[in-house]
């Protein structure tokens, strides 16, 4: 049994589909057909019930993944724990970032923190801050900086910033007079939604449902600058946070009637072993938080 073919397993699970597994791994598809019978074949059980479209675990398989994980998890901790042992000058940390952070959060933490740690390398992945949560709890990831209100228990969670969601419509709109919008203000709009895997998404469809409002969506796309252009082009209405579109010409911010608040920032998995580079991370970003508060408090 190989250590690769846990991995190709471990992945093919997740993903329930072995071309997608393939792409996430950066290897050819029958690579991971191949590694997966043999490991059938050692095993003695079939892991996949291969009769439906889409992969699916056999009970067997379900309880070979629990143990597989764990390992490959214990595994990447070992590695790292050795490396650091080794007293390298160097490290990389793998986070992920939400576009609107990546766009008007992360620059300026990043930029200060490669100043001070010029040695370790960041691997930023950008994605929505659902997505990333659930990358997070799979260890494909050391670190998200995400809207964290609602975040799983699993999750160590750093408080960075408080902020509030609002609606952005068109300077020339006639929503733009008011001083507060309610979703029943915007029944017949056109909305221009963040794509799947966003908490501002999940969190506006939730509310609307709740309404009883169907939004007429007409354009989806996680690039903070096209929804911000779109909207001041007359396309539609979005749902940013206030700080993205704070002075955006041609765009008013509407805050909502019933105003939601989201907490943002620094998340990491409870239980996995923290290394040099990861820690580096987190007292730095400890750090930039006391500057704040003090500089407040001047």
């Amino acid at each position: 049994m190989e250590l690769r073919q846990l991995e190709y397993f471990q992945m093919a699970s997740r993903l329930r589909n072995i071309t997608r597994a393939a792409e996430r791994l950066r290897v050819s598809q029958p690579n991971i057909t191949v590694a997966i019978k043999k490991l059938e074949a050692e095993l003695g059980i079939q892991l996949f019930d291969r009769s439906q479209k889409q992969l699916s675990l056999t009970p067997e398989g379900a309880v070979f993944l629990n143990r597989v994980e764990l390992a490959l998890r214990n595994i990447q901790d070992a590695v790292l724990e050795v490396n650091d042992y080794k007293q390298l000058q160097k490290g990389t940390i793998k986070i992920g970032i939400p576009p609107m952070m990546g766009a008007y959060l992360f620059p300026k933490i990043f930029s200060s923190f490669q100043r001070r740690y010029s040695h370790l390398e960041i691997f930023m992945h950008e994605e929505g801050s659902m997505s990333i949560r659930e990358q997070l709890e799979r260890d494909e990831l050391d670190f998200g900086i995400i809207i964290i209100s609602g975040a799983s228990s699993h999750l160590q969670l750093l408080p960075m910033t408080k902020d509030q969601i609002v609606c952005c419509v068109p300077e020339d709109s006639p929503l733009a007079q008011k001083k507060s919008i309610s979703f029943n203000d915007i029944a017949e709009e056109n909305i221009i939604m963040l794509k799947e895997g966003s908490f501002l998404r999940q969190t506006i469809l939730g509310k609307m449902k709740e309404e009883n409002v169907t939004p007429n969506i007409v354009l989806e796309s996680n690039q903070v600058v096209t929804l911000k252009g779109l909207v001041a082009s007359g396309v539609g209405i979005a749902f940013l946070l206030n700080m993205v579109v704070e002075d955006t010409p041609g765009v008013k911010a509407i805050p909502l009637a019933d105003p939601i608040s989201v907490d943002v920032g620094l998340a990491w998995k409870k239980d996995r072993y923290i290394s040099k580079a990861a820690q580096s991370f987190i007292d730095f970003c400890k750090d930039l938080l006391k500057e704040r508060k003090a500089n407040s408090e001047k």
